[in-house]
C-alpha cells in the first residue's frame, strides 16, 4: 500500500466509521489554483489561504503547488483538468467540477460606498447600484440584486463610488480594506458587513480530483474537531469560521 495511503489511515483515525478502503491513494502534490487576494493568496506563497491548505495537505505528505490565475481563468483550469482544483469557490457556482463537504473558510462579504449614502442591509442591497469584479457572481448569493455592473480590476473603485457611478462596491472586506487603506481621505468612506458565504475549493471532476476531494473532507473534519486551523486564523487577524 502507498505509505501515503498509510498516513492518511493513521491521521484521519479520529473520523467516525472510515474503513481502510475509503482511504484514497492520493497524488503526493496537489496543484491549486487563486486569484491574487491582499493577504490571502499573495502571489509569493503566502497569505492565509495557503497557510489554511498548506497544513491541511502537506503533513499527509501532499505538496500545495500554488499558481496565480484571473479568477475566471482559474475555474476553466479545473474544469479542464489542468489544475487539481481552484480556491474561493462558493458552493455549486461552477459546473463540471467536485464540490467537498466542508468549506475551508468563509468569504465577509462587505459593501463599500460614500460616508453619506445611508448604510445597506442584506434586504435593502437590491435597490442600490452595485459594483463587483467581473465573474464574483454576488447576484445569485445576494437577494433581490437588480442593478449591477462587473468591473475588470479593482483600481479606480473609489473614484467611480466618488463620482456616484455606483452606490456600493461589493467585495470580500480583506479586498475592501486594502482598497480603503490606498484613499486619501478614508473617511470619505463605510463599510458594511452584508453576509458570510462559505468558500470551498473547486475540484477537477477527474481520478486526482476525487482522491483529493476525499482527503480534503477527511482532514478537514479533524482538524475542526482538534481546533488545530484557529491559530492561523489568528495570525493574519481574520475571524475563525468553524
Amino acid at each position: 500500500m502507498d505509505i501515503r495511503r498509510w498516513l492518511l489511515i493513521l491521521l484521519c483515525v479520529g473520523v467516525s466509521s472510515v474503513q481502510a478502503e475509503d482511504i484514497p491513494v492520493v497524488p503526493s502534490e496537489i496543484r491549486l489554483a487563486s486569484e491574487t487576494w491582499n493577504d490571502y493568496t499573495n502571489a509569493d506563497g503566502s497569505g492565509l489561504a495557503w497557510d489554511v491548505l498548506r497544513h491541511i495537505f502537506e503533513p499527509l505528505g501532499v505538496k500545495v503547488q500554488a499558481r496565480t490565475e484571473p479568477y475566471t481563468r482559474s475555474v476553466g483550469l479545473a474544469q479542464r483538468g489542468e489544475v487539481d482544483a481552484w480556491v474561493g469557490s462558493y458552493r455549486d457556482e461552477a459546473t463540471g467540477v467536485l464540490y467537498p463537504h466542508w468549506s475551508f473558510d468563509s468569504d465577509h462579504i462587505y459593501a463599500l460606498g460614500l460616508a453619506t449614502t445611508p448604510a445597506p442591509t442584506l434586504a435593502t442591497l437590491g435597490t442600490y447600484r452595485l459594483a463587483w469584479v467581473r465573474g464574483y457572481k454576488y447576484d445569485e448569493y445576494l437577494p433581490n440584486i437588480h442593478t449591477f455592473k462587473q468591473i475588470e480590476r479593482r483600481n479606480g473603485i473609489l473614484a467611480m463610488l466618488e463620482y456616484r457611478r455606483a452606490d456600493f462596491y461589493i467585495d470580500a472586506l480583506t479586498e475592501v480594506r486594502f482598497l480603503l487603506a490606498q484613499a486619501a481621505d478614508p473617511s470619505l468612506f463605510k463599510l458594511t458587513h452584508i453576509a458570510e458565504l462559505p468558500l470551498f475549493l473547486g475540484f477537477a471532476d477527474n481520478p486526482r480530483g476525487q482522491a483529493l476531494r476525499t482527503l480534503f473532507d477527511l482532514r478537514m473534519e479533524v482538524l475542526v474537531k482538534n481546533g488545530e486551523l484557529k491559530p492561523i486564523f489568528e495570525h493574519w487577524h481574520q475571524p475563525y469560521p468553524f
